[in-house]
């Protein structure tokens, strides 16, 4: 099926939101006052909040109707989308998540041209405390202090001489989106240098800054602290990034078939020199997991942080979970208590481009690049 164009034009302002009908698929409560702030805002809008997880089953029926569904123009959900046929009104889809990798096969996604925004951004900040406060633990030795701590062992020699702080380290962001320029901001402000890659070129000024959603003084949206950039899609142009010094390589890159496995055996070596710290919060399968343990068991990498893993969940009896120097954690560095109140502010400024009969929403997703 070719691109399908929905009836009625997108392009119409509609400063109330006159005939629209917003449909929130999460188990979460909305912040105090939300609603009646948006339908200040938007006195036309409808608003219905099916309370459920849409993350938790993903091929049970939802409960609502075929009627139900004919008048939604505004969609935030996870992975459950209606059929083309279900949703013949549909503007907009706000998913819940930084990565749309889960809906790129979705005919919902491929055969129409609806506007689907991701949540990017949104985890910004916890994801950053994350991969800093993983990178430090291993630096300090602070999960073999733990394992002490268990034991009543007050053993000082361990660490003694051999922790080096973060000043003047290098950290590497494969991936300078959102996540990864807040990972800059917080590692400048320790003292660390910034090497920033890309899959586009960035020469100039302007052509660094992102527009995606970025909270109000975080991150780095016009794109001033790396001190130097690094970008291509080939081999070559990645392993000149790997081989630049980096004590530090975070992982946040969105999974698509280019940086599917991308990071494997030969680029562990390019890593050796300085045994680089791996720390992935972007995709599991961006890594090749066998190489992952073949580097780190035989000392390539000095260490690795995981949030995700190839394949997730990883088994109980992977050989990843006993493989030494690593930290793993069930997909859990965005989680904050912040994240609804952030997503709902990315959802209100696409609702506000809606009614200005906009065609282009924050944090789009590219239907070339799926992401």
């Amino acid at each position: 099926m070719g691109d399908m164009v929905l009836d009625g034009d997108p392009a119409t302002p509609n400063k109330d939101l006159v005939g629209h009908k917003l449909l929130i698929i999460s188990d979460n409560d909305f912040p105090d006052g939300y609603e009646e702030q948006l339908h200040k805002k938007f006195p036309g809008l409808k608003l219905v909040h099916l309370r459920l997880n849409p993350w938790a089953d993903r091929t049970a029926p939802l409960p609502l109707t075929e009627e139900d569904w004919a008048t939604v123009t505004v969609l935030l959900t996870g992975p459950r989308l209606p059929t083309i046929k279900q949703a013949p009104k549909m503007r907009l889809v706000q998913l819940q998540s930084a990565g749309a990798n889960y809906v790129l096969d979705n005919p919902f996604f491929k055969d129409t041209k609806v506007p689907f925004c991701t949540a990017n951004g949104v985890a910004g900040p916890p994801i950053s405390e994350w991969v800093i406060c993983t990178y430090l633990a291993h630096q300090h030795h602070i999960p073999r202090y733990l394992d002490n701590m268990k034991d009543g062992n007050w053993d000082r020699r361990i660490g003694e001489m051999t922790m080096t702080d973060a000043v003047s380290q290098r950290v590497g962001i494969l991936g300078y989106g959102s996540i990864g320029r807040q990972v800059a901001r917080v590692a400048t402000a320790m003292g660390m240098e910034v090497y920033a890659y890309t899959n586009r070129p960035r020469p100039t000024p302007e052509s660094r800054h992102d527009r995606s959603y970025h909270p109000p003084g975080l991150g780095d949206p016009e794109g001033v602290l790396p001190s130097k950039w690094f970008s291509g899609t080939t081999p070559e142009e990645l392993g000149a990034f790997l081989g630049a010094g980096l004590d530090l390589l975070v992982v946040a890159v969105p999974l698509t078939p280019q940086t599917e496995g991308m990071l494997g055996k030969a680029q562990f070596e390019l890593l050796a020199k300085r045994k680089t710290y791996v720390s992935n919060i972007g995709r599991g399968a961006t890594i090749v997991t066998d190489d992952l343990v073949a580097a780190l068991e035989g000392g390539l990498i000095r260490g690795a942080a995981l949030d995700v893993t190839d394949p997730e969940p990883l088994p109980k009896d992977h050989p990843l979970w006993k493989t030494k120097n690593v930290i793993i954690t069930p997909h859990v560095s965005g989680t904050s208590t912040n994240y609804q109140k952030r997503l709902l502010t990315i959802l209100d400024i696409n609702l506000e481009y809606l009614s200005e009969g906009r065609t282009e929403f924050m944090n789009q997703v590219s239907r070339k690049r799926g992401y």
